[in-house]
């Protein structure tokens, strides 16, 4: 995270993502989380930085742990049209690591206070972080189930034509086949790799397939640092002894102390707190459970995206479209249509055209502008013509709502028309 934290002051991204844009998209019921300009937004980033260097060394540990949780998270819920599904899953990483006693040994809060040094922790510090692994990888296996992804390879299909110039395996792209083969070890690897980093006999195995394969999703596609996270969260799997001759070796080259024995058992099963029970069944019932919340709704979820987002569908579809807005001062009034780049960058315009709840977002902005600028009543329709998985365009939202009357909600939105399978293309 200290890398990617660099990073994204280096791309100037501070700038480009939360400091110059005229509005940001919101997250349903975070709508009052703005930006703090361009002082602020630097002051938070080297704050994450800061706080990525003292987890990693074991400094100040536990305040550390929530200033990065809340900076992270603050900085996630800015706009939603950057949503990644890594952000989420980083955000919960965190946030379970204010709760975890991950200072008590190897760290220099240990050196200050040698009294909190331990070498055993409870077996739910462990568990709860290989649940979290294990939902995310399971749950896109589990997504990569249907009819586009396997029998179609869509979007694969699509996108690995476009990478023939890759360096040593960009050849295999141009075969339509590759397309399949990669969509069926794709599900595959996600369904079953948890299975693999479980058992003492495939766990080596399965980390080297974690490795090749992230490093060829890498490679192949813009995904950021997800790659890297995923290769170093997935050590958790290793057993304990292992970590512990790990541990001695940097002690053993690098350090002045004497390594301390690498016992086979560093985990108690003793029976957690009740408190910590109780918080731990609520966490694990939401992570299980929340990205089910799709099926309380009709319609092609890759369409209507009701329920789409924090469920972990990883690249699961190639959708695009473009929006055009109308205005129009009260029932009698004139209309006219709204040129979106006066008010989004290129990033955002692309995300909000295709995807429901963002137009309407937009359409509300647009009606309160447009009272600023002394309509009384001004009505805002959009029509919004969107492509899924090489379908044909065909509109998104009902062209003639008032989208300044509707209101965002966990309700299901009924001016978001059905898709129409007869235009997808054979």
């Amino acid at each position: 995270m200290l890398f990617s934290t660099l990073r994204y002051i280096y791309m100037g991204w501070v700038d480009t993502q939360l400091v110059d844009p005229l509005l940001h998209f919101h997250y349903f019921g975070f709508s009052w989380i703005e930006p703090l300009g361009r002082t602020g937004m630097y002051s938070v980033f080297i704050l994450l930085a800061i706080c990525s260097i003292t987890i990693a060394l074991g400094l100040f540990y536990r305040i550390s742990a929530i200033f990065f949780f809340l900076a992270f998270t603050y900085v996630e819920l800015i706009d939603i049209t950057y949503y990644l599904n890594h952000y989420y899953f980083v955000s919960i990483i965190s946030f379970l690591l204010i709760w975890l006693p991950a200072n008590r040994d190897f760290s220099i809060d240990v050196l200050l206070r040698p009294n909190i040094q331990q070498k055993v922790v409870s077996s739910w510090c462990i568990n709860v972080l290989k649940l979290q692994i294990a939902v995310v990888y399971t749950y896109a296996g589990l997504a990569k189930i249907n009819y586009d992804w396997l029998i179609r390879s869509l979007p694969l299909s699509i996108w690995l034509p476009a990478k023939t110039g890759i360096p040593l395996i960009g050849w295999m792209f141009k075969f339509k086949w590759i397309a399949a083969v990669f969509s069926w070890a794709g599900m595959i690897f996600d369904t079953f790799i948890i299975s693999g980093l479980l058992f003492q006999r495939t766990r080596v195995l399965a980390y080297m397939a974690v490795v090749v394969f992230h490093t060829v999703t890498g490679i192949l596609f813009q995904i950021g640092v997800f790659p890297l996270v995923m290769i170093g969260v997935v050590l958790i799997f290793f057993p304990a002894h292992q970590h512990e001759a790990f541990f001695n070796f940097l002690r053993r080259n690098f350090t002045k102390t004497q390594p301390n024995a690498a016992p086979k058992q560093l985990v108690s099963a003793k029976t957690p707190s009740r408190w910590i029970q109780i918080s731990l069944a609520i966490f694990v019932a939401f992570q299980l459970l929340f990205p089910w919340r799709y099926l309380l709704y009709d319609g092609n979820l890759f369409w209507t995206e009701q329920g789409y987002r924090f469920s972990w569908r990883v690249m699961l579809m190639e959708k695009a479209g473009t929006a055009t807005f109308y205005v129009k001062d009260g029932p009698e009034g004139r209309e006219g249509s709204v040129i979106n780049r006066q008010f989004l960058n290129d990033h955002q315009e692309k995300q909000m055209a295709m995807q429901p709840d963002l137009i309407l977002q937009f359409a509300h902005y647009l009606s309160e502008y447009y009272q600023e600028q002394g309509m009384k009543n001004p009505q805002v329709r959009a029509e919004a013509y969107v492509t899924l998985n090489g379908s044909r365009a065909q509109l998104l939202i009902n062209p003639n709502i008032d989208l300044a009357k509707e209101r965002d909600s966990w309700v299901s939105k009924d001016w978001i028309l059905p898709f129409d399978e007869s235009k997808v293309l054979p």
